[in-house]
């Protein structure tokens, strides 16, 4: 018997605060805990500049956020693996909000797929992108894409953020996921041209329908809660 593939909405959010990002996470995992509606969703932004620091391993201390916050981004504690990372413009930040059970009931098997799909996208631009021991892909020494995610009852959350033509300054303030001697990169500095979030999108997604194995679906009201839809009604 032949099973039809999961159907995954395309949310694409444009440049969103990183609050903003979380609300619409939280409102697609509580569709997945309420089966309110359509539920698996690929939420696609980018972020004004943001710190934002994960769960693993100790708090990243408090005076080094305050001086974080004098550059002008904001900062966030969030409960995403991983340590500390930076979002911002020209970076391509991706939220699976999925149900492993309609895919497979596997951590370690969800975050395998995401490296792959990123390597993918990184081959389709004649990138050689690998993993490591560390989490996120690679272009050598340099982190191009980071990963963070988080699991509750199969439900994942938090994501990935692709460094497309992303300002890499900011990263030099912080030891990026707590990880010391290695660096950054973006797919403009590997190309030495301009490689925009919107060029990245459409292999982005092509590579994430292959590794997932899904059809994909624009969302017809991108963003918006069903509160949110209903408060417009309202208007």
């Amino acid at each position: 018997m032949q099973h039809s593939r999961p159907v995954v909405q395309v949310v694409r959010r444009g440049l969103v605060s990183y609050q903003e990002a979380l609300r619409l996470q939280q409102d697609y995992v509580s569709r997945h805990r309420t089966d309110r509606g359509p539920a698996h969703a690929l939420l696609l932004c980018e972020h004004l500049p943001v710190y934002t620091t994960g769960i693993r391993q100790k708090p990243y201390p408090p005076h080094l956020l305050d001086h974080l916050s004098l550059l002008g981004a904001e900062v966030h504690r969030t409960n995403r693996g991983g340590l500390i990372t930076f979002h911002g413009p020209g970076q391509l930040v991706c939220y699976p909000i999925l149900h492993l059970a309609s895919f497979k009931k596997s951590v370690r098997w969800y975050v395998g797929e995401l490296e792959k799909t990123i390597i993918s996208v990184c081959r389709r631009f004649g990138i050689t992108a690998s993993t490591s021991p560390h989490t996120g892909v690679w272009v050598g020494d340099n982190k191009i894409c980071a990963i963070g995610i988080h699991c509750g009852r199969y439900i994942t959350s938090h994501g990935l953020a692709l460094n497309c033509n992303t300002d890499l300054s900011w990263f030099s303030y912080i030891v990026p996921c707590g990880i010391e001697g290695k660096g950054v990169t973006s797919l403009s500095a590997e190309l030495q041209r301009d490689v925009s979030t919107e060029e990245t999108i459409p292999h982005l997604l092509d590579a994430f329908r292959h590794h997932f194995n899904c059809e994909l679906a624009e969302s017809e009201m991108p963003g918006l809660s069903e509160t949110d839809q209903d408060h417009q009604h309202r208007k």
